[in-house]
C-alpha cells in the first residue's frame, strides 16, 4: 500500500524538502534527524550553517535556483519525485532505517504500491542461472509480485525482461536519465513504459561506484523478501542481502554447483541461514503471510512455455567477443540445452555449433544427452 501516513507538502514545502535533502553531507538518517529537531525542512535549512560552523565545518547547500530546476527538469522528463510519507511513496520503503526523503519514480507508480520480490544476482551470469531468473520472474508475477531488481546484466537483465509482462521496479544507481549499463538502454524503455523507474539520486548524476551499495538497499527495502540466483565471494549481490537482512526481509538463495564460482556466495548463504529457493513456489509459500495477497497460488499443472520464448534475438554488436568466448562465460557444470545457448548469446544455431565444436577440441566443454554441453568442472 502506499504511504498514508499524512503529510502533504505544498509546493514551498516540496522545494525545501528537495533542497535540504541535495545538501552535502546529508543523507538520509541527517534529514529524518533535523526534520525531527527542527519541525521542518525549512527551519532545518535555516539552522544548518550554524550547526556546520558550530562543528568547524562547511556546508553546501544547492540554491533555491538549482532545486527549482531540477523540479523542471524532472517534469519535462515524467519523473514524479515523491516525499516519503506522502501519498504514492512505497510503504514498504517507510520500514526501513532511514528511508529516502525523496525518491524520483518513471512509468507505472501504482506498481510501487504492490508487494514486490527482489531477484539479483551475478552479472556474468551462466546460461543456468539466467534461466532460473526468468522462472522465478514468470511465477512470482503470477502469483501477484512485482519484481525489483537493479537493471544490471546478465541475472537482473533476465528477470526484468520476463516480468515486464506482470510488473517490475528498476532500482538505478545513478540519475533516471542515466540508464546503466549503456547496453540496457532498450530494456531501459520497455520499463519506463511497462513497469517503473526509481532512484533516489538526482538527474544528470552519472553512477558512481559508492552509488551501487544504495542502490542495493533500496532494492531490498522495497521487497518483502530478496532471491539471490548466483554470486560469488565478496558479490554485490551479497550486500543486497545482507542489507535485506538487516532491514527484516526473508533472504532466499538458489543452491548452486560447488565448482562453479558464481555459486559459491549463494551457497554461502544457505549455510548460513538463508531459506533454500528451487522454484517460485518456495518464495511464494515463505512470503504470502508477511505480503497481505489474496490465496493465489501458483498453477499445479500448466502448459509450460518454452524457456527459449523469454529471449528476444539480438543480433552481437559490432566488437563483442569471440562466438566461442561468448558461449563459455555463459556455460556452467549444470548441462544447458544448445538451442537456448545461441539465443542467449544473441547468435545463430550454426554459429554456436561451430564454436562449440572448438571449445569441445579445446578440452574446455562436454556434450551431454539431449543436445546439451555443459563446461568442464
Amino acid at each position: 500500500m502506499p504511504g498514508r501516513s499524512g503529510i502533504r507538502l505544498d509546493e514551498r514545502q516540496r522545494r525545501d524538502w528537495l533542497r535540504l535533502s541535495r545538501t552535502e553531507g546529508v543523507g538520509p538518517r541527517a534529514f529524518k534527524s533535523l526534520i525531527n529537531r527542527y519541525g521542518g525542512a525549512r527551519p532545518a535549512l535555516e539552522a544548518l550553517p550554524h550547526l556546520a560552523k558550530e562543528r568547524g565545518r562547511a556546508v553546501r547547500m544547492p540554491s533555491e535556483r538549482e532545486i527549482e530546476d531540477e523540479m523542471r527538469a524532472a517534469a519535462r522528463f515524467g519523473v514524479t519525485l515523491l516525499a516519503s510519507g506522502e501519498e504514492g511513496y512505497p510503504a514498504a520503503l517507510l520500514t526501513i532505517d532511514g528511508p529516502p526523503p525523496i525518491l524520483a519514480a518513471k512509468g507505472r507508480l501504482e506498481l510501487l504500491a504492490k508487494p514486490g520480490v527482489g531477484i539479483v544476482g551475478a552479472r556474468n551470469a551462466s546460461a543456468s542461472g539466467r534461466k532460473m531468473a526468468g522462472l522465478l520472474a514468470r511465477g512470482l508475477g503470477e502469483a501477484g509480485f512485482v519484481v525489483t531488481s537493479g537493471l544490471a546484466r546478465g541475472v537482473d537483465t533476465e528477470a526484468h525482461r520476463v516480468a515486464l509482462s506482470t510488473g517490475t521496479v528498476a532500482v538505478l544507481a545513478g540519475g533516471l536519465d542515466r540508464p546503466y549499463p549503456p547496453e540496457n538502454a532498450d530494456l531501459y524503455d520497455e520499463i519506463a513504459e511497462r513497469g517503473v523507474l526509481v532512484s533516489e539520486m538526482p538527474l544528470g548524476l552519472s553512477p558512481r561506484g559508492r552509488d551501487f551499495p544504495r542502490r542495493n538497499r533500496l532494492i531490498a527495502g522495497l521487497s518483502q523478501g530478496v532471491v539471490i540466483v548466483e554470486a560469488a565471494r565478496r558479490s554485490g549481490s551479497l550486500i543486497t542481502a545482507r542489507m535485506a537482512g538487516e532491514q527484516g526481509r526473508q533472504v532466499f538463495a538458489v543452491p548452486g554447483s560447488p565448482l562453479d564460482p558464481r555459486c559459491e556466495g549463494t551457497n554461502d548463504l544457505l549455510r548460513e541461514g538463508a531459506s533454500l529457493c528451487c522454484s517460485a513456489e518456495d518464495v511464494v509459500s515463505g512470503l504470502r503471510p508477511m505480503a497481505g495477497l489474496v490465496e493465489h497460488s501458483l498453477p499445479l499443472f500448466r502448459e509450460e512455455t518454452p524457456f527459449e520464448d523469454f529471449f528476444e534475438d539480438e543480433p552481437p554488436e559490432e566488437g563483442d567477443a569471440p562466438v566461442a568466448q561468448q558461449l563459455l562465460a555463459l556455460l556452467s557444470v549444470d548441462p544447458v540445452e544448445i538451442d537456448t545457448l545461441a539465443r542467449m548469446a544473441g547468435v545463430s544455431a550454426s554459429a554456436a555449433q561451430g564454436a562449440l565444436m572448438e571449445l569441445e577440441l579445446e578440452g574446455l566443454i562436454r556434450r551431454e544427452p539431449g543436445n546439451r554441453v555443459a563446461s568442464q568442472p
